[in-house]
């Protein structure tokens, strides 16, 4: 199987990485007893970006390794140090690169000039250590935030070849000969159909303007439909300021003469569309063959009437190449002129609101079980599950009191839930739990929702402080002094040896 060196469409898998998990931690330093939390946040993930590189020409390195991977964010850690983030991963792509996505074929981007950039899967943001969840009424949160997972996006890459003049003919008119004519690009020469297999681009000088051509391979009767290989390239001339007709005018194939062979390959490009307003330029090529010469004069003028110029060429001898450089530079100069003055680029970043409806949405339906339930869908919802870790309580009752300040139990009774039913909240990984309004769901082993029950609570230590404090002030009442009487004895001991006789009587 022979390895292509050109490929002009690829479709890759982006995978951008994991937010970092957020750490739940308590300062411990000497003589503070209570340093607070300093859970630090977990690290971003990395991002997959296409960029474009001059250096690049071809999506071949995409055809053989179609996955891509950013790296994950790393958790965060006590002393309040936020994780690391993951390292983007930075694609090139060619000039002219327009990225879809492969799923829905909705356009992401249309990839034109150097440098320029598409962030084709964002990576997952790091959850919230506990130091930045702690609030005036939640003041030493026991939990931490995950992480969120990177998104993952099928595109497809499609290259669409950056050139001002485009050659169009059928099969062996010459193209690749004129194109290494006119400019130093070295494309393979053949003297059989289908010699170019892909698109060569050559850099022509003519004067003071400097123009790029493309050769594109040859066409056939059916092109558009995807006969030959016209459906694959037809695409590389969307982009050219003008179309240059090759006309091979020493062609001995039986139906084949100058008028035929344009009429066929201008109805193609009719059929693909969007090239009608391109100026046209026609090349009656091989003109150093003596029945060709012959042929071009006769048919010079009939083609001159369609209103587009008509150039004798022979790339062997070099006749009528300057000319024919010349008009292309000229062609090229008018439709430069034709477009606006590119302005001073802003950058204004503007926000996209994630969601501009309801936060959340709820329905009723079966659980395919003969029952009921009631699932809440939505973005901030689905997020919120998925950043809460189920085998810590706390975070489970921080998860209730966010959606309970979102509105979804009040929308839940007056939808007409009552306790108990069951209610799935996210998208394919819900989480499904009995409804139980205005009580705590999971926290209520440590505090009502919004408290923490450890701050209320005495601390033992301060208990048996208070213990023989007052211990301290009934020996004082009853002996009067507190020290060690005359026989070097303690009010304790004092204490305890008359709880030994009542416990005797």
């Amino acid at each position: 199987m022979a390895i292509p060196s050109f490929v002009d469409r690829a479709t890759l898998t982006a995978v951008a990485g994991k937010g970092g998990h957020g750490c739940a931690s308590v300062k411990r330093e000497k003589f503070k007893p209570l340093g607070g939390p300093d859970g630090g946040n977990g690290g971003h993930g990395g991002s997959v970006i296409l960029r474009v590189d001059p250096q690049v020409t071809t999506l071949v390195d995409y055809h053989w390794q179609s996955t891509r991977k950013a790296t994950n964010g790393e958790p965060g850690r006590g002393d309040n140090q936020t994780g690391a983030n993951g390292a983007d991963i930075i694609l090139g792509v060619p000039d002219g690169t327009v990225v879809s996505d492969a799923n829905s074929g909705e356009l992401l981007g249309d990839l034109v000039g150097v440098g320029a950039e598409l962030v084709i899967a964002a990576g997952g943001r790091g959850g919230l250590g506990n130091a930045a969840l702690a609030n005036s009424a939640r003041k030493a949160p026991g939990f931490a935030l995950l992480g969120e997972a990177g998104e993952e996006r099928k595109v497809v890459l499609e290259l669409k070849v950056v050139a001002d003049i485009g050659l169009v003919g059928f099969p062996s008119a010459g193209k690749s000969s004129l194109i290494a004519a006119i400019s130093r690009a070295k494309p393979k020469i053949a003297d059989y159909p289908f010699t170019t297999l892909v698109p060569n681009l050559g850099v022509v000088v003519a004067g003071e303007t400097t123009y790029t051509v493309a050769d594109v391979p040859g066409l056939i009767p059916g092109a558009s439909l995807g006969k030959g290989l016209g459906f694959d390239f037809l695409r590389h001339i969307e982009r050219c300021r003008a179309i240059v007709h090759v006309i091979d005018c020493a062609t001995y194939e039986p139906g084949r003469d100058p008028l035929t062979d344009l009429d066929v390959i201008e109805g193609e490009l009719t059929a693909h569309g969007g090239l009608e307003d391109r100026p046209r330029l026609v090349v009656l090529n091989k003109v150093d063959v003596p029945d060709a010469a012959d042929l071009a004069d006769i048919v010079f003028d009939d083609v001159a009437k369609r209103g587009w110029p008509v150039f004798r060429v022979s790339t062997k001898s070099g006749e009528g190449l300057n000319s024919l450089k010349f008009a292309m530079a000229d062609l090229v100069e008018k439709a430069r002129g034709r477009e606006p003055e590119p302005e001073p680029e802003r950058i204004v970043i503007r926000p996209k609101p994630k969601n501009e409806g309801p936060a959340f949405s709820i329905k009723r339906q079966g659980d395919g079980e003969g029952g009921f339930l009631w699932r809440v869908t939505g973005d901030k919802p689905t997020r919120w599950v998925a950043q809460t870790d189920f085998n810590n309580p706390e975070a489970v009752g921080y998860l209730s009191d966010r959606l309970n300040r979102l509105g979804v139990e009040e929308e839940l009774l007056a939808m007409g839930a009552i306790a108990g039913d069951a209610v799935a909240v996210g998208g394919e990984d819900a989480v499904i739990f009995d409804f139980a309004p205005q009580i705590e769901s999971g926290a209520e082993l440590l505090s009502r929702r919004g408290e923490d029950q450890r701050l209320e609570t005495e601390r033992p230590s301060a208990t048996r402080r208070r213990e023989m404090d007052r211990q301290y002030h009934q020996a004082r009442e009853k002996y009067g002094q507190v020290g060690r009487d005359p026989r070097g004895e303690s009010w304790r001991a004092r204490a305890a040896e008359e709880e030994w006789f009542e416990s005797r009587d």
